[in-house]
């Protein structure tokens, strides 16, 4: 099967966020991100190997909003850091330990118990989540009794569907994350297929705001020498199907990034071995995002196989660079990259982008132009800003 083409977008520049009128950022206004896997992300800690988008996502909005006027905290599990500590201008609030408490019991007790008692001393006007899980529910039931208001954020298209698409493992976990949905003063979606999936199966409206990315600031120039994939080694993200493509082109480097999904060790195990058997894979493993950038800049192409997405960071740390990206999943983005449906039409459309200089060009011009169009900083932050005035002003 070939690729379903997208229609190119018109041209623009990206540029920085800027500080926006005292009546748009809310001056003063207390947001507090309810991130428990945040930690790692938040504070570069190359030691935690934990690294999910969510997380990414909520980072760089976190610095983001303080960049802008808001007061920023962050209620987070605690891997060892000092309770209250401060990155980049963000209070980070801990709660329990990732294997405190004995099994079963430890729902409660530290897990809950622990978690009211940080969302109590934030005192935040606005408690964030990204992401499906019980916290959410939490959230809800905590701003409810208090007076505060919540938000919660989709981070994948499948957040909205009425089994959650798998993602929560139990039933009990399942069914408070739903009740945590219907309760939520606010919803945002990614994008238009999440906003009707949350009308069609939860009866609620979104509003759409995209994901968010700035380019670090020091940069290296690099030479475009290799395919580059970045995900969390899982089933979902179908690892495999590089691998295919890779077979295919045994001739260009291949490059994969991502560390295991807790629980799916041995499948990561049988991903890097069955890399290894290819003279062409590089198999990295997980790397902080601070190692992951670089790769970005030197990748000649982008290729993601997962089977359903959000709006993935990978997808914004390639448009931003002008890195030509193919996928499997339809992210709703005309003309910042292509689609394929099997291996072969994937190496197809990545030895055109090797051999054709000028289809390498239009394809980095596109991506670049619609990244800037809808995701910079500037106008995603002026999008939050008119939901927390929705909220709270």
């Amino acid at each position: 099967m070939g690729f379903a083409e997208k229609v190119p977008a018109g041209f623009g520049a990206t540029a920085r966020a800027a500080v926006l009128p005292a009546k748009k950022q809310m001056a003063n206004k207390h947001i507090c991100f309810v991130a428990p896997h945040a930690w790692p992300v938040l504070s570069r800690d190359p030691h935690i190997k934990v690294m999910g988008g969510a997380e990414v996502q909520q980072s760089i909005l976190a610095r983001l909003f303080v960049a802008n006027g808001y007061r920023v905290s962050m209620v987070t599990m605690d891997y060892g850091q000092p309770d209250r500590s401060v990155v980049d201008g963000v209070t980070v609030y801990k709660t329990f330990a990732p294997d405190a408490g004995v099994p079963v019991l430890r729902f409660l007790h530290p897990r809950i118990t622990s978690m009211w008692r940080a969302l109590r001393a934030v005192d935040a006007d606005i408690y964030y989540c990204r992401s499906a899980s019980i916290w959410l529910w939490l959230v809800t039931e905590f701003c409810r009794r208090n007076g505060k208001r919540s938000l919660y954020a989709g981070a994948s298209d499948v957040d909205f569907l009425p089994e959650v698409g798998g993602q929560i493992r139990y039933a009990r976990d399942r069914w408070l994350y739903r009740r945590g949905l219907a309760a939520a003063d606010a919803i945002v979606a990614q994008n238009e297929a999440q906003r009707e999936s949350c009308r069609e199966h939860c009866g609620r409206d979104a509003v759409v705001i995209p994901s968010c990315y700035e380019l670090p600031q020091e940069r290296r120039a690099a030479q475009r020498d290799c395919v580059l994939w970045v995900a969390m080694i899982q089933e979902s993200k179908r690892p495999e199907l590089l691998l295919e493509i890779a077979a295919r082109l045994p001739q260009r480097r291949f490059v994969m990034i991502g560390g295991p999904r807790p629980g799916h060790e041995a499948f990561y195990e049988r991903m890097r071995a069955q890399a290894a058997a290819l003279p062409n894979v590089e198999f990295k493993g997980f790397l902080p995002l601070a190692q992951v950038e670089p790769w970005f800049d030197r990748a000649r192409v982008f290729v993601n196989t997962s089977r359903y997405e959000g709006m993935p960071n990978t997808f914004l740390q390639a448009w931003a660079r002008g890195l030509p990206t193919v996928a499997t999943v339809d992210v709703g983005a005309p003309g910042a990259y292509a689609m394929f449906q099997d291996a072969d039409a994937a190496a197809a459309e990545i030895q055109a982008l090797y051999a054709d200089d000028g289809h390498w060009a239009m394809r980095s011009a596109a991506c670049r132009s619609y990244f800037a169009q809808k995701y910079a900083p500037e106008t995603v932050l002026e999008q939050y800003g008119e939901v927390f005035q929705a909220l709270v002003g």
